[in-house]
C-alpha cells in the first residue's frame, strides 16, 4: 500500500512507524511547512491518505483528497458538523472515506456496550442519570473529544430522556457548547466534563447514578500506539474499496 501521512505530530510520527512495521510505503508526509504540496499532483498514486491534523484544517484536507480521487481515513476531531457534507461529496465522486472519532478498538466495544446499556436502562428506569467525563493531555484542541461525543450520541439514541448534551469544561477556552458550572445542565442533557492534565492518551467514563448505587463504563488509553495501529489497520481496510466506512463496517 502507498500512503500518504497528513499531519506530522505525534500520531503522525507513530502511523510512520506502523505503516514501516507493516511493510507499506510511505509515499507522502504533509505537515504545516508543506501543506501547500496537498495537490493532486502529489496524491497521484496514493492509495490511501490518513489525516491527522486540526479541526480547522481537516475539512479541506478531506476535501482535496476526495477530489484529487485518494481514498482518505481521516481520525481529526473537533469538526465533524461538516462531515456529512464530504459524505456527500465522496459518494458523488465514488470516492472513498473512512472517520472515525476513535480508532482504539477498547474504545470502540465500548461504544457497543454504551448503547446497549442506555437502553436497559431506559427499559428498567431506576431513577439514573448519567454523565459523562474525558481526560486528555494539555496539547488536545477541542473539548469535547470526538469520542465523548460519541458516546452521548449513543446514550441519546437509546435513552428518551437525554435529548442532547453540554460541555462543562472549566479553563478550556476552546470548549463547545460550554455551561458556567456543573449544576447548569438541564435534567434532559447529558453533562460532558472536559479535563485537560499532563499527557494523558485519554481516559473516558461513563456514570449512571442513582440515589441507592453509581454505575461506570471505563476506558483507559495507555499510549498512542493503538490509536495509530487501529488507523493502519483502516487504511488497509479502505484500499481498493469505495463508499464510506466507519469502525463498525471494519468490525463487522
Amino acid at each position: 500500500m502507498k500512503a500518504a501521512i497528513i499531519g506530522y505530530g505525534k500520531m503522525g510520527r507513530e502511523i510512520e512507524r506502523i505503516l514501516t512495521e507493516r511493510g507499506h510505503e510511505i509515499a507522502l508526509v504533509i505537515d504545516q511547512e508543506n501543506a501547500h504540496d496537498l495537490d493532486a499532483e502529489h496524491l497521484k498514486g496514493i492509495d490511501v491518505a490518513i489525516e491527522f491534523t486540526t479541526p480547522e484544517t481537516a475539512y479541506d484536507n478531506i476535501r482535496t483528497c476526495l477530489e484529487c480521487g485518494a481514498a482518505v481515513v481521516s481520525g481529526t476531531t473537533g469538526w465533524t458538523d461538516r462531515l456529512a457534507e464530504l459524505q456527500e461529496l465522496c459518494r458523488r465522486r465514488g470516492g472513498a472515506l473512512f472517520y472515525a472519532s476513535n480508532y482504539c478498538l477498547g474504545v470502540n466495544l465500548l461504544f457497543r456496550l454504551n448503547r446497549q446499556l442506555a437502553a436497559l436502562v431506559s427499559r428498567v428506569g431506576g431513577g439514573y442519570d448519567v454523565r459523562i467525563e474525558e481526560v486528555h493531555h494539555t496539547q488536545k484542541k477541542d473539548a469535547p473529544s470526538g469520542t465523548a461525543i460519541t458516546l452521548a450520541e449513543g446514550i441519546i439514541e437509546n435513552l428518551p430522556a437525554k435529548t442532547g448534551w453540554v460541555n462543562f469544561a472549566p479553563g478550556i477556552e476552546h470548549a463547545a457548547n460550554r455551561v458556567e458550572r456543573s449544576g447548569d445542565t438541564p435534567a434532559d442533557r447529558i453533562e460532558i466534563r472536559s479535563v485537560r492534565e499532563g499527557m494523558v492518551p485519554g481516559i473516558h467514563t461513563v456514570t449512571y447514578e442513582s440515589e441507592d448505587d453509581i454505575l461506570e463504563l471505563r476506558h483507559t488509553i495507555k499510549n498512542r500506539r493503538t490509536l495509530a495501529q487501529g488507523a493502519v489497520v483502516a487504511a488497509e481496510f479502505l484500499c481498493g474499496k469505495k463508499g464510506v466506512y466507519g469502525m463498525e463496517d471494519l468490525l463487522k
